[in-house]
């Protein structure tokens, strides 16, 4: 059994009670026996713990354990700070090799959460890429740029840590988000995480298993990490109260986390927000539509339920019927089943009355429901007290049509895919306008051939953190972030986030020791109107 306590400044201690976490696939055939065997356990009643039935347990702590985390937590940075740059990039290395190393553990226990086989295995590829050796190599060079030289003096731009980072993981998917606070605390920050009590199985394991060991190993202060487990809300308000947090890092809505900004911004915090996407996809008249509705159809992992799955696509007149065909025999094929099943990749539904009324506002406006939106069961029986709803793909024309309805104006957080056709005279700058115009902006892709199409994309679509052309809409890569946003996605100051640099600031350093005269250190003149090598 997986078994956590609650971890303050390198030492466990017991919290207020258990949460028991249920194996959610027996959850789906045996509802009543494993809820009232975690009832029952987490009332202190002595009874056999079940591996067939939970996958662990873990402490939920005080408000007196999370000032103390707090409290450690600044007093280590410094210290922790002070090991090298190329030290502290070694627990990146430590959290990728452990990734690697134990895949099959960390799907175990994204599959007891309730995540399908396949999407747990996007899940560790997305986190394997962001931890690559390249991906370190490139935030090694974005904290500490070559030393130069400038009027005789030797200057350096480096990036030193903001201090005191806390966490907030969301609780859709925090074992895989929650890798985020192990960037920041490369960068020189220590760090207090939050393992949601709706989820905190994963997020234990992370920071008790792999990142911990990994930083007593480096010598860290055990003050460096502290892991929680409260309620968000308890979890924030503290923070936000507290002279011992520098950034907050917070997963979750747009409204709620746009709210969060400002109140970081009067206590003199650093907001780092990864809120809702509503994600576009623009296939253009030349697409090769197979590989397009295949990125499409990733709009179902999770049943939707993440925030960087495409949600609604602009589909070209010329290539629509290709693309709507392949697309819905496609869809129809994605069927409901346990998380262990490798060919499963929904889950269920949180938001199924929403589904409903989102859905019925698309068709009352003239809209075409092409396939989907049946309430079933895991093994896909239509029943009105369904957990799943079958994929759904609705078609509406025209961008003005679009525009006005709410499923491609805000983040649809369940199993629809919108499609809109414009009319036959549609231009390019009227699709861009269509993906700039969106309110959030996680990532948008393109499917064309053209590459003139390809360059205006890039050029012209500015808003999201993340464009990807011809490529899985999902899929992440070293180097590149795969978290981050613009506007309801990142809040004022939101853009591709790289947590190593999101949480350290930029200072610029010029030593004049070697500069000769000395004196000439006052000339303030000296190089300044030089003109530019090579300028005429």
């Amino acid at each position: 059994m997986h078994s956590y306590e609650v971890w303050v400044a390198g030492a466990e201690e017991p919290g207020t009670r258990w949460v028991y976490w249920p194996r959610v696939g027996q959850l789906l055939r045996e509802p009543y026996e494993v809820l009232g065997l975690k009832a029952r356990l987490e009332r202190g009643e002595d009874l056999p713990y079940d591996d067939r039935l939970l996958a662990g347990r873990v402490a939920m702590s005080t408000a007196e354990q999370g000032l103390r985390a707090l409290a450690a937590a600044r007093a280590a940075q410094p210290g922790w700070a002070r090991i090298p740059l190329s030290g502290r990039l070694e627990l990146l290395h430590a959290v990728h090799r452990a990734v690697v190393e134990r895949r099959e553990e960390l799907t175990g226990l994204l599959v007891a959460e309730g995540h399908p086989v396949r999407l747990a295995a996007w899940e560790l590829a997305s986190v394997a890429a962001s931890f690559h050796p390249d991906s370190v190599a490139d935030f090694a060079g974005r904290l500490r740029e070559p030393e130069r030289t400038a009027a005789g003096r030797r200057i350096r731009m480096v990036r030193k840590p903001d201090g005191v980072v806390c966490l907030s993981p969301p609780r859709n998917a925090p074992t895989s988000n929650s890798f985020y606070g192990a960037m920041a605390l490369a960068a020189g920050n220590s760090l207090v995480v939050n393992a949601p009590p709706t989820a905190p199985l994963g997020v234990s394991f992370v920071y008790r298993e792999i990142v911990a060991p990994a930083l007593e190993h480096l010598g860290a202060p055990p003050g460096t990490l502290s892991v929680l487990s409260t309620h968000a809300r308890a979890a924030v308000r503290q923070w936000l109260d507290s002279p011992d947090c520098d950034d907050l890092v917070f997963f979750g809505g747009s409204e709620q986390g746009l709210k969060l900004e400002r109140e970081c911004v009067a206590a003199g915090k650093k907001p780092v927000l990864e809120l809702s996407g509503n994600d576009g996809v623009l296939v253009w008249r030349d697409a090769e539509t197979d590989l397009a509705a295949r990125a499409l159809c990733e709009r179902f992992y999770g049943s939707g339920q993440i925030c960087m799955t495409p949600k609604f696509a602009i589909v070209h007149p010329e290539a629509a019927d290709r693309l709507l065909k392949e697309l819905v025999e496609r869809v129809r094929g994605i069927r409901p089943g346990p998380p262990q099943d490798p060919e499963t990749v929904l889950s269920p539904v949180v938001k199924r009355a929403e589904f409903a009324e989102f859905l019925d506002e698309v068709l009352a406006a003239g809209g075409e429901l092409l396939c989907g939106g049946e309430l079933v069961d895991v093994d896909d029986v239509p029943t009105a007290a369904g957990p799943f709803i079958r994929p759904a793909v609705v078609r509406v024309d025209g961008l003005a049509a679009a525009g006005r309805l709410r499923a491609f104006r805000e983040e649809t957080f369940f199993p629809l895919l919108c499609v809109v056709v414009p009319g036959e005279q549609v231009r390019l700058e009227e699709a861009f306008a269509f993906l700039n115009a969106n309110r959030y902006g996680l990532r948008n892709s393109l499917w064309t051939r053209d590459e003139r199409v390809v360059e205006r994309f890039c050029e012209e679509v500015v808003n999201g953190g993340m464009l990807k052309v011809n490529d899985s809409h999902i899929g992440c890569l070293p180097v590149l972030p795969y978290n981050g946003g613009t506007g309801a996605t990142g809040g004022v100051f939101g853009e591709a986030n790289q947590p190593a640099v999101r949480t350290t600031h930029l200072q610029s350093i010029a030593v004049a020791t070697l500069v000769s005269p000395r004196e000439s250190v006052f000339d303030h003149a000296v190089g300044a109107f030089d003109r530019a090598a090579g300028a005429e």
